[in-house]
């Protein structure tokens, strides 16, 4: 097995096939022709008359495919519009109405939108669970439990989960167990080595890595591919080339950027710690996070992204702190190479409400110099501490 760092520049190419061309290269299509009723017949698969056709994928497709494919340690993958409809198009390939699923209480916001919205207009019964207590998940599960849906480290708070116990759990009653591993990438969590059935990458993050390009894929081990392949299929999902190509270009320089993210997110957290306007920082690889040691004995390295609770909830402080940075924009999504922040206020929880204080920042540490992120938001947070004296005198 070659070690990632050449894996990422290697995987997804066949530079023969395209005359020498080290990338592969863009093939737009839709109809693509045969040279007779034989080949016709011949490209069925399965008996499915639709197969050959550009909805199905193009070079470039499958290129992309088989490198992540490869990266995650999986069986085969497919690539998505986005990271959200690879999450929503996993979770429809195994349940169906009547079915129990249990969701893990900190997940990606749009994602449980999805379930409770969606699903339970469908038939489908929808649980959450605490992500750091395998006995609430145990105690949850049913016969009817067709999926058990994780992310770890969580959205917003960054909790770690220890999957492979819960993926003991759910193989128990025969779920299949879903992960949304945007965070750690395929390079930092191996999830098929944990037991899971299903990875999920939101690859539009650190996959694409430069904020130009929307993707999501969902890699199976061979037991749940045929079940995903066929489901996604009958929904009509694909992503267009160009966007692929986007995809395969972040590829090549992953593991590189990764590493720069990872050392620019934890000295960043490590920093903010002790600022007198800071309550908490919310990072696993931070020693004193209660996650730390799940972390470390599960994951081969960390991201950019944690957050932070201020101590205030004032929002004229809490304006203050945004409006006073300068390097890192205020913006939807992360992952590219550059710094951003994201106003949260309270994660939304349903098993247990977030009863810690103070206002929830989410940031993303870009590949910048990193002393100056830390000079600016230490000078964002030093307004904040100002204008809280300012306030009391």
């Amino acid at each position: 097995m070659h070690h990632p760092d050449t894996l990422v520049v290697n995987t997804g190419r066949d530079s023969e096939r395209f005359g020498g061309l080290v990338n592969t290269p863009v093939f737009r299509g839709s109809t693509i022709l045969v040279p007779s009723f034989d080949a016709w017949e011949e490209c069925k698969r399965d008996g499915n008359p639709y197969a050959h056709y550009g909805r199905f994928g193009t070079e470039t497709t499958r290129a992309f495919e088989s490198a992540i494919a490869e990266l995650e340690g999986g069986y085969a993958s497919l690539v998505f519009p986005s990271g959200l409809s690879a999450c929503t198009h996993a979770v429809m390939a195994f349940v169906a109405a009547g079915d129990h699923i249990l969701i893990t209480d900190n997940v990606y916001g749009p994602t449980r939108m999805f379930a409770d919205r969606v699903l339970t207009r469908m038939g489908v019964e929808v649980e959450y669970f605490n992500p750091i207590k395998v006995e609430d998940l145990t105690s949850k599960l049913r016969k009817n439990t067709s999926v058990v849906f994780v992310e770890s480290p969580g959205s917003l708070t960054f909790e770690i989960s220890d999957i492979r116990a819960l993926s003991n759990a759910a193989h128990s009653v025969g779920a299949k167990v879903l992960l949304d591993n945007t965070w750690a990438t395929p390079l930092y969590f191996k999830p098929f080595d944990h037991g899971v059935d299903i990875s999920i990458q939101a690859a539009t993050k650190y996959i694409v890595g430069h904020s130009d390009a929307l993707l999501g894929t969902a890699t199976a081990n061979e037991g749940a591919w045929e079940q995903l392949q066929a489901s996604a299929h009958d929904f009509g999902e694909t992503a267009g080339p160009d966007d692929i190509f986007l995809g395969l270009r972040g590829i090549r320089s992953l593991s590189v950027r990764l590493q720069r993210h990872w050392e620019n997110g934890l000295a960043l957290a490590q920093c903010l710690q002790t600022h007198p306007a800071v309550a908490q920082v919310h990072h696993p690889a931070l020693v004193n996070d209660p996650s730390h040691d799940l972390w470390k004995r599960d994951f081969r390295g960390a991201s950019g992204l944690f957050s932070l609770q201020l101590k205030s909830t004032d929002m004229e402080r809490v304006r203050c702190f945004f409006n006073s940075l300068k390097h890192f924009g205020i913006g939807l999504s992360w992952g590219g190479y550059e710094s951003l922040v994201l106003p949260i206020g309270k994660p939304s929880r349903t098993v247990k409400s977030w009863e810690r204080s103070g206002y929830l920042v989410r940031v993303h540490a870009g590949l910048e110099n990193l002393n100056d992120l830390q000079s600016d938001v230490i000078q964002a947070l030093d307004q904040v501490v100002a204008k809280i004296s300012v306030t009391v005198a």
